[in-house]
């Protein structure tokens, strides 16, 4: 026979046993809401990351054609000129620039492959501008392996002699320059060129500073920028993007 104390204990079960359930059955509701939740976040961020990649890749194909285009003219100015040797080497290095160029489609690239691009284009200038053009480029050993957006380095040059050199009378200077700060890659690429390229940059949509911009805000957020300064004496930009260097399993550390 139950006593006074285990009868109050055995009513007081069967009154807290629907509570306790009720309890735990809103608790799993909740977690499973929080669950779904969870999932649709993720969701939402792949497309969104799906959306961005789509963007950067198309911005990189807009420049692709940009670069051609200007390569070409600068071959043609060279056939107008009948300067024949220097057009058929233009012709050879072009041909090795697109050998080169369509190996790869990565969204980053090693530093130095972007600046192997590059250097076929400033081959092809050199021939049309002769000795009245002069290029430095200094970049350390230990930042050849980093990553960077294509054609990053090949727009500043290409704008450079757009906007600045090509309008320039006597001597053409263009410095190419690479350095680590902290964390960061720095490019800095000045020239002597001509006043005017600030506004000329911004008014090229879809091209030149706009779409470099574009993607650094897609692929490295507010961590990569662009400056630029222009005056008398030439033109200045400089362009930030985090350090990064692909592992020999082929991931972005």
């Amino acid at each position: 026979m139950l006593s006074y104390e285990g009868f109050t204990l055995l009513i007081m079960l069967f009154i807290l046993a629907p509570i306790m359930g009720a309890i735990a059955l809103l608790f799993l509701f909740i977690f499973e809401k929080r669950i779904d939740l969870l999932e649709n976040k993720n969701r939402e961020i792949r497309l969104e990351h799906a959306l961005q990649e789509a963007q950067y890749n198309k911005l990189n194909q807009q420049i692709q054609p940009h670069f051609l285009f200007n390569t070409l003219n600068v071959i043609l100015s060279l056939a107008r000129l009948n300067r024949t040797s220097e057009l058929i080497r233009a012709l050879e290095t072009f041909s090795q620039f697109l050998k080169f160029k369509y190996k790869s489609s990565e969204p980053l690239i090693p530093l130095n492959q972007e600046i192997q691009y590059t250097q076929y284009y400033l081959d092809i200038q050199n021939l049309r501008f002769g000795d009245r053009l002069k290029t430095q480029l200094d970049c350390p050993k230990d930042l050849y392996d980093a990553l960077v957006p294509p054609f990053i380095l090949q727009t500043l040059v290409e704008n450079s002699f757009k906007h600045g050199l090509e309008k320039k009378v006597g001597e053409a200077l263009l410095h190419i320059r690479f350095y680590q700060d902290s964390e960061l890659v720095c490019l800095e690429v000045i020239d002597n060129g001509l006043m005017g390229m600030t506004n000329s940059f911004s008014n090229e949509e879809g091209h030149g500073l706009v779409n470099i911009k574009k993607r650094l805000q897609l692929y490295f957020g507010n961590s990569g920028h662009v400056l630029i300064t222009s005056n008398e004496s030439g033109t200045n930009v400089k362009v930030v993007w985090p350090l990064i260097y692909e592992s020999k399993g082929g991931k972005i550390n």
